[in-house]
Formats: C-alpha cells, sequence, structure tokens
C-alpha cells in the first residue's frame, strides 16, 4: 500500500520577503525583489542586478562552533527551516525521539571556495583557513549544518541537480515517504547571493543589462526580454506521510500528488521542448489526472529567450491555452538551486489565498508565449491543484504537481 504524502511546514527567505505573510503580499501585488549591485558593477560584471536578500543575523540563534561551519546559503536554510518547524508544530524533542531526513537542494559554494583559497595563496599555510572552511566548502554544506543542529537520523542527502535541485528534493521525497521508506523529510532549496557565486553565469553573458530599471529587468515570456535576473535565499518544507501527519494532529497545507523527471540528453545549456514535456507527462501519470485537472502552472520561465519558448511549446503541447500561467521569477529572479522549493511554496500561497500571481513586466509576448494562457495581472480564482516546472543545466527536468488536501 501506497502512502499519501502531504506538506505540513512551509519557510521562507527571499528578496520578496522574508516570513509567508511578507511573500504572499508580495505576490498578490506583483512586486519585485530585484536591485542593481554597485558592489557586483565594481567587480566586474557585466549586469550588476540581483535579487536582494537580508543578511541574517545568528548570533541569537547559535553558538560560535555552529556558525563557523555555515556559510550564507546554510544561513538562510537555517532560518527558513526554524519557520517551517514551527508552522509544522514540530519540536525538538520530536526529531529526537524520530527518525526524520533532510533532502536539500544545493549546488554551489563559491564564496567559501575563494576565500578559503585567497588565506592560503596569501599567507602559504593551510591551517590559517580555519576549522570551519571545509564544512563550508562543501556542496553537501546546508544538509550537513542542519542535521547535526537539528540532530536529524533519517536520510541525509544534497541534491545537486543545478536549477532544478530545490524541486528534485521534493520530489524524491515524495517517493521515498511514498513507498514507506521515511515518515517524515526536512526539504528545501538555497541559494548564495554574493557577488562571487553568480561571476561565472555574468561570464557568459546570460544576464539581463537592463540596469536603467531593474524591478522591470526580468521578463519572462516578454519578446524584449534579454537574459535572467540572479537571486537567492532559502525555502523549507516539512514533507511526511499523511499517517505521521494525522498522527501528530498536524495541520496539513497540501499534498503532493505527483513528481515527473526527466534529462534532455542533449546541449549541457540549450534546453528543448520533449524533456521537460515528458517531465509534465510523467507527474500527470503519476498523479491519475489529465491536463484538465491543472488549475495554474508555475512556470520555470526565467527570461532567457530561448528557454522560455522552448518551456511555453510544451505547455502548450499538453495542456493548450486554457490553463493560467505565469512565471514568479518576474519578481523574484531566478533564485537557481532554492527556485525549484521556493516556486512550490509561492503557488502554496497563492492555492490557499485564491488568487494567480501575475507574470509582471510582460508587455508583448513572443510567438511561442502568445500561445498560452500567460497571467499579467493578479486574478482572483480558486486553485485546488498546480503544476510547478524546474528545468537546469545539463538538460535536469523536474515537474511536481500539488493539490489541496481533502
Amino acid at each position: 500500500m501506497e502512502n499519501r504524502v502531504v506538506i505540513t511546514g512551509m519557510g521562507i527567505y527571499s528578496c520578496i520577503g522574508i516570513s509567508l505573510d511578507e511573500v504572499k503580499e508580495s505576490l498578490y501585488e506583483g512586486r519585485s525583489g530585484i536591485v542593481l549591485d554597485q558592489d557586483r558593477k565594481e567587480f566586474g560584471y557585466r549586469s550588476g542586478l540581483t535579487g536582494r536578500v537580508p543578511k541574517p543575523e545568528l548570533k541569537s540563534l547559535l553558538n560560535r562552533r555552529q556558525r563557523i561551519s555555515m556559510g550564507e546559503e546554510s544561513e538562510y536554510a537555517y532560518l527558513a527551516t526554524i519557520d517551517a518547524l514551527k508552522q509544522a508544530g514540530i519540536e525538538q524533542d520530536f526529531l529526537d525521539k524520530n527518525e526524520v531526513g533532510i533532502l536539500y537542494g544545493n549546488d554551489s559554494v563559491s564564496q567559501a571556495v575563494i576565500e578559503a583559497t585567497d588565506i592560503v595563496r596569501e599567507k602559504k599555510d593551510t591551517q590559517l583557513m580555519g576549522s570551519g572552511a571545509i564544512f563550508k566548502s562543501m556542496n553537501s554544506t546546508v544538509t550537513m549544518n542542519l542535521s547535526t543542529i537539528f540532530k536529524l537520523r533519517g536520510i541525509n542527502l544534497t541534491i545537486s541537480a543545478a536549477c532544478a535541485s530545490g524541486s528534485h528534493s521534493l520530489g524524491l521525497a515524495y517517493l521515498l515517504i511514498k513507498n514507506g521508506l521515511q515518515d517524515m523529510v526536512v526539504c528545501g532549496g538555497a541559494q548564495e547571493t554574493n557577488k562571487f557565486s553568480m561571476a561565472s553565469f555574468d561570464g557568459l553573458g546570460v544576464f539581463s543589462a537592463r540596469e536603467d530599471d531593474p524591478t522591470k529587468a526580468s521578463r519572462p515570456f516578454d519578446s524584449a526580454r534579454d537574459g535572467l535576473i540572479p537571486s537567492g535565499g532559502a525555502a523549507t518544507l516539512i514533507v511526511e506521510s499523511l499517517e505521521s501527519a494525522q498522527k501528530r494532529g498536524a495541520n496539513i497545507i497540501a499534498e503532493i500528488a505527483g513528481y515527473g523527471f526527466s534529462s534532455n540528453g542533449g546541449h549541457i545549456s540549450t534546453p528543448n521542448v520533449d524533456g521537460p514535456a515528458l517531465a509534465m507527462e510523467r507527474s500527470l501519470n503519476q498523479a491519475g489526472l489529465t491536463a484538465k485537472d491543472i488549475d495554474y502552472i508555475n512556470a520555470h520561465a526565467t527570461s532567457t529567450p530561448l528557454g522560455d519558448a522552448n518551456e511555453a511549446k510544451a505547455i502548450y503541447e499538453i495542456f493548450g491555452n486554457e490553463v493560467p500561467v505565469s512565471s514568479t521569477k518576474s519578481m523574484t529572479g531566478h533564485e537557481c538551486w532554492m527556485a525549484g522549493a521556493s516556486e512550490i511554496i509561492y503557488s502554496i500561497l497563492m492555492m490557499q489565498n485564491d488568487f494567480v500571481a501575475p507574470n509582471i513586466n510582460l508587455e508583448n509576448p513572443d510567438e511561442d508565449s502568445k500561445k498560452i494562457n500567460l497571467i499579467t495581472e493578479t486574478k482572483n480564482q480558486k486553485i485546488d491543484v498546480f503544476l510547478s516546472n524546474s528545468f537546469g543545466f545539463g538538460g535536469t527536468n523536474s515537474a511536481l504537481i500539488v493539490k489541496k488536501f481533502v
């Protein structure tokens, strides 16, 4: 017998808010979190645009030994996880007595590696890097820090799948719980926002150069889009079996109904249509639903010319022009390793409050985007079931279907 898989807690730390209420308000109002960072320009960036995320202050929450092994992405994830556990009604005593796992998306730790290397180059002594350097500089830094802070004893694994990392973390937790291998998993995605983390992306020329009006720069599906905007933070969701949630008397937020995945098997950075379409089809099949059952699609669309067009083609191929579609990246920018998790939270907030957040800055859709039902102004409507897309470099694709719990 397969378990039903539900979400009982959410926590968010992003450029459009660091609480669920703040984020809900930003989504409803179509408020952008994008700014121009002069420090990036001075550093040598072609584009200084970024999502601005507040710097965490953890001195009152963690001791020095705990803090020295945490980089920026782990700090974001810790704060998001505190909020998610609180909403789920889970205290440390529960974590001590039960096997709880962690699957978290993260695919870079640039600042920690660069700072440690610079010390050795200057001082010619590796011991001066400090005892926390190794724990900061590994891709698994988030899961190793959170699992030790919260004393988690279940699965402990970092999902490194480019910009689909956060989504795959939820999908894999869904499969583990559905098949009875875990009762509860802390899931999410984190993305560092420092200037070191996105320099190589900027070097590829993939960022928007609309520095004169930062909040208008992220333009998914718009014919005048000229690139994505980097952003970050962290998003955490508490995922567990229905039996576990009911046994605890937990408030159930939503149910994960389907997970679809695929690999494009082609170019390392150029997306296609078939891979995303297959992931969406698989998620529908897994959920036992049809295209007509979906009330909203949160598109991956990052504001790149080819990526948005191919996703529009894939959506049209399966859903036609009926289902409302928007990309919250028009407000947040591209939160990279975090995006697949944060966009589930954004979509759940819409589902809870009966609205579709707008795809802001969409003035003239391109020919492919005109074929789908893009929402440009906040739309008040009931959402019972939504699909969220996440795609990444190397052709990794993830599609999740989440529905109201009944």
